[in-house]
């Protein structure tokens, strides 16, 4: 008997790794061993997650990284890797790293070398980098705020319905890591994008994404151009950035899944 391929979702600012259970199912069905474990020092639940926010303060990118080799090292095989937003980016590097049999990478957070910063994003990160002080908590979204940076592509009632389920308070710091990328050679948010001994990697991107604009992850596509590895990419013109957790999400699912069929995984 064959043993399933591990998957793992990573998920990214503002939403609890429970958020991934709708995929967790539906990959479990089309007969892969799924699981999504949280980043550092994320509690259990989204209610144990909005009263304990500086367990989550001040985790940054390396942190998350090594946390996830971690988990890969304790496993059978190379899991493929689902990431969304900062999930996204991360997933990139384990995938540079060697540490995945494929990744999709959903929206995923702009990596080194991505030069892009649409007015959209800026907004939709303003909650957090107001206050340099931020850099070391957990900063939390107002149901406003995250209607803009997410739910923009939604009605205001399911926006609100997400947001009142999955929201949880984010560390500011991978975002001040982010920001800093491009000057800082030796930043948590450089990729090998060069590898070209690496799974598989298909990017994702929703067209009317306020966080991750769709200019970002074309940007980032071309920062693989010396890469000889599968790198794909395929968009959803009216999604944003609540694409993996809103009504529309199967679609991505399928989409993830018959890419990942085409890479005989």
């Amino acid at each position: 008997m064959t043993t399933p391929i591990p998957v793992l979702f990573i998920h990214g600012l503002w939403l609890h790794a429970t958020s991934w259970e709708p995929w967790i199912d539906l990959f479990r069905q089309e007969g892969y061993d799924p699981s999504a474990p949280g980043w550092p020092g994320d509690p259990d639940s989204v209610e144990e997650a909005r009263a304990n926010p500086e367990s989550i303060a001040d985790h940054g990118i390396d942190d998350v990284v090594e946390h996830y080799a971690g988990i890969i090292r304790a496993l059978p095989v190379l899991p493929i890797l689902v990431g969304h937003s900062f999930g996204g980016m991360i997933a990139q590097k384990l995938l540079g790293q060697n540490l995945a049999a494929a990744t999709v990478a959903i929206d995923a957070a702009q990596i080194k070398g991505v030069l892009p910063l649409p007015l959209s994003a800026l907004r939709a990160t303003l909650p957090v980098f107001k206050n340099p002080a931020n850099r070391h908590r957990a900063v939390s979204l107002t149901a406003e705020q995250f209607r803009f940076a997410f739910g923009n592509a939604l009605t205001a009632e399911e926006s609100d319905a997400l947001y009142e389920r999955w929201t949880i308070p984010a560390p500011g710091k991978p975002l001040f890591e982010a920001a800093a990328a491009n000057f800082n050679p030796h930043s948590p948010a450089k990729v090998d994008t060069a590898n070209a001994a690496r799974g598989p990697l298909l990017l994702m991107t929703g067209g009317k994404d306020h966080t991750v604009p769709e200019a970002v992850t074309r940007a980032t596509l071309k920062q693989y151009r010396h890469s000889e590895a599968v790198t794909d990419i395929t968009d959803f013109p009216g999604r944003g950035h609540s694409l993996t957790i809103d009504s529309g999400w199967r679609e991505v699912a399928g989409t993830a899944l018959e890419w990942l069929r085409r890479q005989a995984l």
